[in-house]
């Protein structure tokens, strides 16, 4: 039993008087795997006369493009063709393998198959899909941990999207991803189905793409950015096992990533450090609260007055902050740091003054107006030298902390 093309000048108007009778592939969506096919008689174009499990000798098989038609006797393939066109069943002939698409070496799986099943004479036509299916959704049940190094903690993302599959061995994708039920009720399967059996491999290996991209030291926040080097990663781990043992592969994967809640309030909370460790953002953020406690003060439920006297205490603690940055070079504003080429001149040292016009009173309790104690001999102390600030030169009190005019610690 096999099938020979129909002549072409008999495929036209008078088509359906040529013939004993046509069959068609019943309706394939986007992601139907396999479709039987469907008798038109000659009696009534358009009428499905399907009941039968026969494909009269002389009947034509319409196949179309992206498509693989199967002739089945007995649970067992007896005749194939992935070309469009029209074919004609010939019981007395031998199988004609127009291979189209696939070449010579699906012939070699043809000669291999042994198919058992159904009772001879039980004759069908299936029609395997050969175009990409796409938006075949998936995601992950639970979170998959990620150690991020930057962060330097274990995170937990949460990922979903859709993939697509590709059939590239059709008598194997018959034979170990279609239902046998199925093909016994000569019926549709779409992929949805039978995904239902693969899904758990999928995640598997996403998580296995994930989990490798964390050891090799990324960074969490760069994987969507990488999700087709991901999406290329999981094709290949797939397509190791499934083109293998099914007879498909996966075309093409669509990532999308998010972060589990708690991870979420870690990566704030170290993103909002890393930003305070600035020194411009720390000035800003006090001067930034000081200025709005200023506006808050004024509406103080205990009156404006409670509410300045309690910025006051804020201000003199946002004061010392302030300083402390001024006086350490690290976090002085670029304008208040005098530039390595010009550095500022020390302040000149002042001569010595005396401590009292009238004279000196030394340790042991005598006052004198020499050089030394006439009571005890010691030698006058020097007078206390003036200090200058370091930043912009005004002269400082004995007791002064920090400069009055530009605020630096003494």
């Amino acid at each position: 039993m096999g099938i020979i093309r129909a002549a072409i000048d008999a495929v036209g108007g008078g088509f359906a008087d040529a013939y004993q009778e046509i069959i068609e592939p019943a309706p394939m969506g986007e992601n139907t795997c396999i479709v039987p096919g469907v008798r038109v008689s000659k009696g009534g174009r358009g009428h499905n006369n399907g009941a039968e499990n026969t494909v009269s000798n002389g009947s034509v098989i319409h196949v179309y493009d992206k498509q693989m038609m199967i002739l089945v006797d007995g649970g067992r393939i007896v005749d194939f063709t992935a070309i469009p066109g029209y074919f004609t069943v010939n019981n007395s002939s031998m199988p004609s393998l127009f291979t189209g698409q696939f070449g010579d070496s699906i012939k070699e799986t043809f000669s291999r198959i042994k198919y058992g099943g159904t009772t001879p004479k039980d004759q069908r036509v299936f029609y395997i899909n050969l175009q990409e299916m796409k938006n075949i959704k998936f995601g992950t049940p639970n979170a998959i941990n990620y150690f991020d190094n930057f962060y330097n903690a274990e995170l937990f993302i949460r990922a979903h999207g859709t993939y697509s599959v590709k059939i590239t061995e059709p008598f194997k994708f018959y034979q170990e991803a279609i239902p046998r039920a199925a093909v016994m009720e000569n019926r549709a399967v779409n992929f949805d189905e039978i995904n239902r059996q693969y899904s758990d491999e999928f995640i598997e290996a996403l998580a296995s793409a994930i989990n490798q991209y964390s050891a090799d030291g990324n960074r969490i926040s760069f994987i969507t950015s990488k999700s087709r080097e991901l999406g290329k990663y999981m094709a290949d781990t797939l397509d190791e096992e499934w083109n293998q043992l099914r007879g498909m592969e996966v075309v093409s994967v669509g990532i999308k990533v998010s972060y589990d809640e708690e991870s979420q309030s870690l990566i704030n909370m170290r993103n909002k450090g890393a930003m305070l460790s600035d020194a411009a953002v720390q000035q800003g953020y006090v001067a930034g609260n000081i200025a709005e406690g200023l506006k808050d003060a004024g509406s103080n439920a205990n009156g404006a007055m409670a509410g300045f006297m309690g910025m006051g205490i804020g201000m003199n603690a946002g004061g010392n902050i302030l300083g402390g940055y001024q006086q350490n070079p690290q976090y002085r504003h670029p304008q208040q740091t005098a530039p390595q080429s010009a550095p500022q001149p020390a302040a000149p040292e002042q001569p010595a003054q005396p401590q009292n016009t009238n004279g000196w009173t030394c340790a042991c309790g005598a006052v004198n107006t020499g050089k030394f104690c006439t009571e005890c001999g010691t030698k006058k102390p020097d007078a206390p030298k003036k200090r200058f600030c370091t930043n912009c030169g005004t002269e400082l009190s004995e007791s002064a902390k920090f400069c009055p005019e530009c605020g630096t610690k003494a």
